[in-house]
């Protein structure tokens, strides 16, 4: 499981009337928890140096501290400007089934070309590149579920 597939996993959690989720494969387990106690789980493929382990209770500050931590790793390793959602819906990376993905990391972009298509309501939103430049990675994979202000693409 990568880390995208869990933050997807969080979101939805966060947003149903669950009190606790946990799934365990083979790989790991993960865990999730709206009580009192909080507890974290490793994954074993979200880290790949952490094993798989019975839940740890931990308290809400150093959960929110460990959040944090993640988001300032994970913005001091990211190149170039986040292209984000507009909107909430089903992310494409090509125009049709048997049709090539619109970019793929490394392509040059010009400003206004199309990126991805955001499906809402039976609706195909293109989503336009702000800026000229290169793609440098592309955070979504095709038919995610995408969220108001998700990061997709990122342009250099």
């Amino acid at each position: 499981m990568n880390i995208n597939e869990v933050k997807d996993l969080m979101s939805q959690f966060d947003g149903s009337s669950l009190r606790e989720f946990s799934w365990r494969t083979a790989e790991g387990e993960l865990s999730f928890s709206k009580n009192e106690n909080k507890v974290l789980a490793a994954a074993g493929t979200a880290i790949p140096e952490a094993k798989a382990s019975a839940p740890v209770p931990v308290s809400e500050s150093h959960t929110e501290l460990a959040v944090e931590t993640e988001r300032v790793e994970e913005a001091a390793t990211a190149v170039g400007e986040a292209v984000t959602s507009p909107l909430v819906g089903v992310a494409y990376l090509q125009p049709a089934p048997d049709k090539p993905e619109f970019v793929s990391v490394g392509d040059t972009v010009k400003k206004g070309q199309t990126l991805l298509i955001i499906e809402a309501m039976k609706v195909m939103n293109e989503i336009p590149a702000p800026k000229d430049g290169v793609i440098t990675e592309i955070m979504v994979n095709a038919e995610d579920v995408v969220e108001f202000g998700q990061e997709l693409v990122r342009i250099k």
